[in-house]
């Protein structure tokens, strides 16, 4: 690219991203410019928006007497006289970029509010583009359209940038940019070529066309990327899987038939359709989503239940160690005597047993789970990121449950499936109710299964908005968590810091003020408290050993810390029947999701639930709104609708799936949804007929060309 566009544009252009030709036509303008048609300057009133050209005749920068701060002032000559635009920073490093571009001898054309200062007229912070080289009819020209404007970078204003940009566009011609839709599909939805789109992206003729081009590459966006997850279905598809048909009279008969509960009709359902989907011999790919407290862990257990029965071994794969041996003591408790297998406890009949590994566990430990692994022995094994381990041999590994998918990337999930000749199936879970839009673009190689109900008994849980400001109010929350444990509840109190320095897995969007509440401040507070004195509270965090946080959650289960003041890391899956208030600080530091599971760790018993959600005063909206959603409803499906409308793009689809579809530039799937499903539904036609595309090579070309390696390795990962 350096060649078309010159070495020291090339070098600008990297900071954007831009590294090839292609991106550069693939970088969009940030917004429209509309000119106005240019102005009489003899025929000015206050308030006027103007556009003119001008020649630049002075530029000063000075240091603001009355107010901190510099201010730019630059002097302009006009065919009817003379006027000032002037620019205001915080310092005078700020205005660089407006000094440099506006030197004496400059000709330029200039867009802005008109007024007077001082009798004479100016503009304040005015919009320009180069005019040097323009004509009189090409300034009329530029005038009467719209002119895109990039996101520029320091010595790269989006003039230049628009040059570059036609540098490339203005040599291209057809057959050069792949077109990924075949003619009789892109016919039937009335779409130009992806050339025209391009074209159209930076020279529009109206902001309807401006549109219009960026829809029709979002259609690009979407088949390219539905039919890499095509691909990576039909690949997966062709593995063999081990067959895990139902057993009568196996462990998981014996689990169900003890259970002191009925299993709900939607957990039946999905039962039933993993028992179809598992007894294969090809490998299921199912993500298992339900809101807080819909069972999805008995689900889980009971298909691992068919593994052990099938004489296979079933692995559950968790986020943090906290989480890990939460999930092994419950699956434990579910199976009691059950649990008994390889021990001297066994009896007659189906049994299994349940291992742990984690990266704490002591030396002798890791040494007897991995030997019983090893073994082949049909059993069930929970772990954190140890079970991804290389020397961690699963011989006989049937099913594999990865619990909260987000908390892992795409490689880490697969990379237990890769070990033996048979591909175990899996079954990715997330209570974190995530938007079919969503799941389409994001787990698209995998099939979606719902819990939408919940398992009767389960309490209610009532959520308040507490101004931290408020004193009044403050006390009544403390007195209010008093009541709580007087009647035998426990309280969380969450925090988003440890300490004073140290942020533990939040998701700060504040800003990590050092005022924010930290669980060693909290914790020191609450001890003085007169209304809590007498009860003993204790601390949980990502800093404390495995042994700490395991004696810290037995001793607020059991009532000897019936405080617990924690970070986020009780965020999911930590199962305490007898909690029933949780005392959120700093809740406009956290997402709505994050917020919904906190919450989610109350009202798991048959008592009622409170949430207090402490927040302080933001003069951020959409932090208003989320907090207003979070105290409006419990439904996590709602939440994650609203959650999808107030975040960002990249937070939708960046980090939460390491290697997927980083690359998005006009695909929205806020607003896209109809578009995705139109799309997919042409990819899965497209590679059922044409596993390998070889009939339509220049969608494959664009898969290849728009996915860099390691997107494609995650995307097509078979």
């Amino acid at each position: 690219m350096a060649r078309r566009v010159g070495p020291a544009t090339a070098k600008k252009l990297a900071k954007l991203g831009v590294e090839s030709a292609l991106d550069l036509l693939y970088l969009a303008p940030r917004r429209l410019q509309v000119w106005d048609q240019l102005t009489d300057l003899g025929e000015l009133n206050e308030g006027d928006q103007i556009t003119f050209i001008a020649d630049v005749i002075d530029a000063q920068v000075r240091t603001m007497k009355a107010r901190r701060g510099a201010m730019l002032t630059v002097t302009l000559q006009t065919d009817s006289g003379s006027l000032s635009a002037t620019f205001f920073a915080k310092h005078s490093g700020a205005l660089t970029y407006h000094r440099k571009n506006l030197v004496p001898g400059q000709r330029l054309m200039f867009a802005g509010k008109i007024s007077q200062y001082r009798g004479q007229w100016q503009l304040t912070h005015p919009t320009y583009d180069d005019a040097s080289e323009l004509s009189e009819a090409e300034v009329a020209s530029r005038a009467a359209k719209p002119v895109p404007i990039y996101p520029a970078v320091a010595g790269l204003p989006s003039w230049a940038i628009a040059r570059a940009v036609d540098t490339i566009l203005e040599t291209l011609k057809p057959g050069e940019i792949p077109e990924v839709f075949p003619d009789k599909d892109r016919k039937s939805h009335d779409l130009s070529t992806t050339l025209e789109a391009l074209r159209d992206l930076h020279h529009p003729a109206s902001e309807n066309t401006w549109l219009a081009a960026k829809r029709r590459l979002a259609w690009d966006e979407a088949l390219i990327t539905q039919s890499a997850l095509a691909l990576a279905r039909v690949g997966a598809n062709s593995r063999p899987a081990p067959v895990l048909s139902p057993k009568t009279g196996g462990v998981h008969d014996a689990l169900r038939g003890q259970l002191p509960w009925e299993l709900t009709s939607a957990q039946s359902t999905v039962l039933k359709q993993l028992d179809a989907t598992i007894g294969k011999d090809h490998p299921m790919q199912t993500l298992l989503q339900g809101d807080v407290g819909s069972g999805k862990t008995i689900v889980a257990l009971l298909a691992m239940c068919r593994a052990v029965d099938a004489n296979y071994q079933a692995a559950l794969l968790a986020p943090t160690e906290v989480l890990a041996a939460q999930h092994a003591r419950t699956l434990r408790s579910l199976l009691g005597r059950l649990a008994n297998g390889g021990t001297l406890l066994a009896q007659d009949g189906p049994s299994t047993s349940v291992e742990l590994l984690t990266g704490s566990a002591n030396a002798a430990e890791k040494r007897r789970v991995l030997a019983r692994l090893a073994s082949g022995e049909p059993l069930i094994v929970v772990g954190t990121h140890a079970l991804l381990s290389e020397n961690v041999q699963i011989p006989s590994l049937g099913l594999v449950v990865v619990d909260e998918q987000h908390r892992f990337g795409v490689a880490q999930r697969d990379t237990l499936r890769e070990r033996g000749e048979l591909t175990p199936h899996v079954l990715v879970m997330t209570a974190t109710p995530i938007p079919r839009t969503v799941a389409m673009t994001v787990f698209g190689d995998l099939d979606v299964e719902v819990l939408e109900s919940r398992p009767a008994g389960r309490a209610e849980v009532s959520t308040f908005l507490v101004p931290a400001e408020n004193q009044r109010w403050m006390g009544r929350v403390w007195e209010r968590a008093a009541e709580e444990i007087k009647g035998g509840g426990h309280v969380y109190v969450v925090c988003p810091r440890i300490d004073a320095d140290t942020v533990e897995d939040g998701e700060t969007y504040e800003g990590a003020a050092e005022s924010l509440a930290s669980v060693e401040a909290t914790l020191a507070k609450l001890t003085q408290l007169p209304i809590l004195s007498g009860y003993k509270i204790g601390s949980l965090h990502g800093r404390m050993s495995a042994t700490e946080k395991d004696e810290a959650m037995a001793d607020f289960q059991n009532g000897k810390t019936p405080i617990m003041v924690s970070t986020t890391v009780i965020e999911v899956g930590v199962d305490d029947p007898q909690a029933t208030m949780m005392i959120i600080l700093d809740a406009q530091q956290f997402g709505l999701s994050q917020l919904h599971q906190l919450r989610g760790r109350i009202g798991r018993g048959n008592r009622a639930g409170i949430c207090m959600a402490v927040m302080r005063a933001t003069e951020s909206p959409i932090s208003a709104q989320r907090l207003s959603a979070f105290a409006e409803t419990t439904d996590g499906f709602i939440l994650a609708e609203k959650d999808l409308e107030l975040r960002a793009e990249g937070d939708v689809l960046g980090h939460n799936q390491a290697g997927y579809h980083s690359g998005l530039k006009f695909l929205k799937v806020r607003h896209h949804g109809e578009l995705i499903r139109q799309a997919r539904k042409i990819a899965t036609q497209l590679v059922e007929a044409d596993p390998k595309l070889e009939e339509h090579p220049q969608l494959k070309a664009a898969i290849e060309l728009r996915l860099n390696e390691a997107e494609q390795a995650n995307l097509l990962r078979a």
